[in-house]
């Protein structure tokens, strides 16, 4: 099992991948995913087009209301986690430092925020929710006749951009906290190994999760994580081909054999990454990518309409604020006035449907990569600084990234009426995918920009294809840090080809983005039951942590030493001069065999002090006359009173019940982990116990020595 001392496999050994392997996990996620995509194109070639309509309804009138009712759950538990006791616990030892200064840690949480999904929507969706608003925000009322009265077009510019950050905020990144911070807090604190698996251990303990209950939720886990990652390639891989049609590059930028073509070369370029192993190269490359896209931002933001623009960064924060409330329990919000049937909305299927059903079950199916990726960067900070960090700076990017962009794009169509195209109706809609570059074509340098907003699309692409494979194959091994290149160059392959299935099961680039849609809430579903699993397994660790874990208080002598000095001249009735500081000495004296008598009897450290000044000063430190102790919280169902000397005891097994099992691996997250730590210490302790070398106490500290 993963429990179990890591061999070293060969990166192109079949018999070392094969032996490696978890096959309870490896064997029925490809089946199941392979099985998948036949499903998707039986039913795309005998149904037709309405085939993922009819299949996207059924799903959503099962699991809409979950998802909706457990995302906004997400967002709580993280507040939480984030803002009560349980904040103080460090995913590590706890005197660890973070492994990675703050800068640097929020610029690698900027690049989680980042990716195709941002690039794709940042345009479009604000686009979306003003021309097909949900019908809560679309009218603003009736008058005396009942007839309807909209909203106006500024009113209605503020609630899409406000619609368009409740998608991409906090409830997103409260979902990845859930898996994030389970697997920081499970692996670095109490060494178990990066796996989903081993989130659910305080509910089923070791033996299960070790046994076909652990397959499960690995099995569950690579399966969403595959179809989640499939969902940002096929928009991906959309997106280029509008960007080559913009350029001129190509004449039919939905073509399916230019997006198959487009699929296949880029995770070609993946697959060499994986068997080069340039880790440091695709590192380098992705910070090139955040600055190229951090580039493209600033010069839309000073090439564009900029005092709008700034104007709205601030704009858009309060119609954020307000949209929070007013969306998040929303399950079956229609679009406004028949906009589903007029303007054609997004899918037609109605707004909730169509954008946040969609969306949380896009985010869930991608948490394992994403809270893989930032619990791996975490390590050493408290859960505190970790909710609160991974909460709110990605959101922060969000925020700045739709409002330069999307703002940019409600800007020029109020003003010029050029950001949406013939539906081939009559009427007009947005383009989805090629929206991004018609925002550039109203600025300078277009032919320049568009280039550079094709190579961040591809570099995305390329990162996360092979990021997307190393997370699956790292489930699929168990958790093991390293795992062989001959079974990446497999998932990388097995996501390609999914993604060109889903990609060609739909006729037309609507009916695809259907597809991968559907492809997004299915798979999300089962892991679903995972992450509320989680949940209330990391709050039963956590309360339990939170009571049991140490706290460190000083123990003054005095109040301060200006309020003993007071008390000294209140007693002898003078300001100053030898009798009050003959007083002063008599407080300290007293205050020493005070506290002699309250501490005597707690502990070996502090049941005498050093004769002598010197080695007082060095037991005490030589800076600091207080006393440093850690106190552990304790039931008072657990305390004792002993009834021949009236000292207080407890009870141990009537204290806090750990939910994790005190078990030892034999794995490198373990022996690094706080618990392996403690382990190892405690060892070394007892066996110097055993020895008899620990040192003699001091004596008692005498009256005349204070």
């Amino acid at each position: 099992m993963a429990s179990q001392p890591e061999a070293e496999l060969k990166d192109w050994s079949l018999s070392d991948a094969w032996r490696g392997l978890q096959l309870w996990v490896f064997i029925p996620a490809v089946i199941i995913i392979v099985s998948a995509l036949f499903f998707a194109a039986w039913w795309g070639n005998t149904r037709g087009a309405q085939a993922f309509e009819d299949l996207n309804s059924a799903i959503v009138n099962s699991v809409g209301w979950w998802y909706i009712l457990l995302c906004t759950g997400f967002v709580i538990f993280a507040l939480w986690a984030g803002l009560s006791k349980a904040g103080n616990i460090r995913l590590g030892r706890d005197d660890e430092k973070p492994e990675f200064s703050l800068g640097s840690w929020f610029c690698m949480l900027f690049a989680a925020g980042m990716g195709i999904g941002l690039v794709f929507w940042g345009v479009a969706e604000p686009l979306w929710h003003m021309i097909a608003p949900p019908e809560i925000t679309g009218e603003a009322g009736v008058d005396a006749n009942g007839n309807i009265i909209a909203a106006t077009e500024s009113s209605a510019a503020g609630t899409a951009m406000g619609q368009a950050l409740f998608h991409w905020g906090l409830h997103a990144w409260a979902i990845y906290v859930v898996i994030g911070l389970g697997l920081a807090y499970m692996t670095f604190r109490r060494g178990r190994p990066l796996a989903i698996r081993w989130l659910l251990e305080p509910i089923f303990g070791r033996k299960l999760i070790e046994s076909w209950v652990g397959h499960i939720i690995d099995v569950v886990a690579i399966v969403g994580t595959v179809f989640g990652v499939v969902t940002s390639l096929g928009i991906g891989a959309q997106q280029i081909a509008a960007g080559m049609g913009f350029m001129g590059w190509v004449e039919d930028p939905t073509s399916q054999p230019l997006l198959t073509g487009l699929v296949a070369v880029i995770m070609i370029v993946a697959t060499l990454s994986v068997i080069s192993g340039v880790h440091k190269g695709l590192k380098w490359l992705s910070n090139i990518n955040l600055l190229a896209a951090a580039a493209l931002a600033l010069f839309v933001l000073f090439a564009g309409p900029t005092m709008f623009l700034l104007q709205s960064i601030v704009s858009n924060i309060g119609e954020y604020a307000l949209a929070f409330p007013n969306l998040m329990f929303e399950t079956n919000a229609e679009y406004a006035a028949g906009a589903g049937n007029e303007q054609g909305g997004l899918l037609g299927n109605g707004w909730s449907a169509d954008w946040t059903i969609y969306y949380w079950g896009w985010w869930m199916s991608w948490a394992p990569f994403v809270g893989m990726f930032i619990a791996r960067i975490s390590r050493g900070r408290t859960i505190r600084e970790f909710v609160l960090g991974v909460l709110l700076a990605p959101t922060a990017v969000g925020i700045l990234w739709f409002s330069i962009f999307g703002s940019s794009g409600i800007y020029y169509q109020l003003t010029e009426g050029t950001m949406l195209i013939d539906d081939g109706e009559g009427g007009q809609t947005v383009g989805t995918e090629a929206s991004f570059f018609q925002l550039l074509d109203h600025l300078p340098l277009a032919s320049i920009t568009a280039v550079l907003a094709i190579l961040v699309i591809t570099i995305f692409f390329i990162t996360s294809g092979d990021s997307g494979s190393l997370v699956t194959d790292v489930l699929a091994y168990g958790g093991r840090t390293t795992t062989p290149k001959l079974t990446r160059v497999f998932w990388t392959a097995l996501i390609a080809v999914s993604a060109i299935v889903l990609l060609a099961a739909g006729d037309d680039p609507s009916s695809s983005l259907r597809v991968l849609q559907v492809a997004a809430i299915a798979s999300a579903a089962p892991f679903s039951i995972v992450m509320a699993l989680a949940v209330i397994a990391q709050v039963r660790v956590f309360i339990y942590e939170g009571r049991t874990m140490n706290r460190y208080v000083r123990v003054r002598r005095h109040a301060t030493k200006a309020a003993l000095v007071e008390t000294a001249r209140e007693e002898v009735g003078k300001d100053a001069g030898p009798a009050v500081q003959k007083k002063v000495l008599e407080l300290l004296n007293r205050q020493t065999r005070s506290l002699r008598a309250m501490f005597g009897g707690t502990s070996a450290t502090l049941s005498g002090l050093p004769a002598s000044s010197e080695a007082r000063k060095l037991a005490e430190g030589k800076a600091s006359d207080d006393l440093v102790i850690a106190i552990e919280d304790v039931p008072a169902h657990a305390t004792t009173v002993d009834p021949q000397t009236g000292v207080l005891g407890w009870d141990r097994s009537k204290g806090y019940s750990d939910p994790i099992t005190d078990e030892v691996f034999e794995t490198p997250e373990y022996s690094e982990s706080y618990v392996g730590w403690e382990h190892s210490s405690e060892e070394f302790f007892d066996e110097t116990l055993a020895t008899g070398t620990i040192p003699v106490v001091a004596p008692e500290l005498k009256d005349d020595d204070a």
